[in-house]
């Protein structure tokens, strides 16, 4: 479980494939494993991940290929940055709102733009996902728990407006348009819409075809 609250930017170190597994080393920022045991988790761009090495100030983690696929990871490189979280713990503040490192789908960040003070990420999202979008709701992108600003449902796309500090502390500012992104839906949304359509489709079922007749 994680809270959506990005702790830094970690660099990739080091990249090593074999068949079916790539292993990431990763450089953390000052103080962000202390106390990180092998078997934790840590959230990297939002793909909750396994420790299975440590030394002082960096991990390796295992990622297997259904995940490189589902997910951003596969296209990274030495030397990029990712936004890591470590697990919450128990009585922990949640800042953002509550996660579980499942990815759900990539988007596309369609373009950027920059008032005064802020950092405006419009996204494009696949069209069976856009029905878990909406304006004021949460969503998870890389990792960062973030406030859906606007959405436009029929066009396929949300905006969320970034102020200086999430960009001093994640690596959106280092985006570009046309990026992929990783993105988890807010999972009480996901239910709430679930069982509403289905419901909607039980109860219309015996009617479908009078309605259709009718419609003809």
């Amino acid at each position: 479980m994680f809270t959506g609250i990005v702790q830094g930017m970690a660099h990739i170190r080091a990249i090593t494939d074999r068949p079916g597994l790539r292993t990431f080393t990763l450089k953390f920022p000052d103080g962000f494993d202390q106390g990180l045991e092998i078997g934790a988790s840590v959230a990297c761009d939002g793909v909750c991940l396994t420790v299975t090495a440590l030394s002082t100030g960096q991990a390796q983690f295992d990622v297997m290929q259904q995940t490189l696929a589902l997910t951003t990871l596969g296209r990274f490189n030495v030397g990029d940055p990712i936004n890591v979280e470590r697990a919450a713990r128990d009585g922990a503040e949640i800042g953002g709102h509550p996660l579980s490192g499942h990815v759900d789908f990539t988007a596309t960040l369609a373009s950027i733009r920059q008032p005064e003070n802020n950092h405006v990420l419009r996204i494009h999202v696949p069209a069976p996902w856009m029905r878990y979008v909406f304006a004021k709701g949460y969503i998870a992108i890389n990792g960062a728990s973030l406030t859906i600003a606007e959405a436009d449902r029929q066009a396929g796309w949300f905006e969320v407006w970034l102020i200086p500090e999430t960009l001093r502390m994640t690596t959106f500012g280092h985006k570009q348009a046309g990026d992929t992104l990783n993105i988890e839906i807010e999972r009480r949304t996901q239910v709430i819409v679930d069982t509403v359509r289905d419901s909607v489709a039980e109860h219309l079922a015996p009617w479908l075809p009078a309605l259709q007749k009718l419609l003809a």
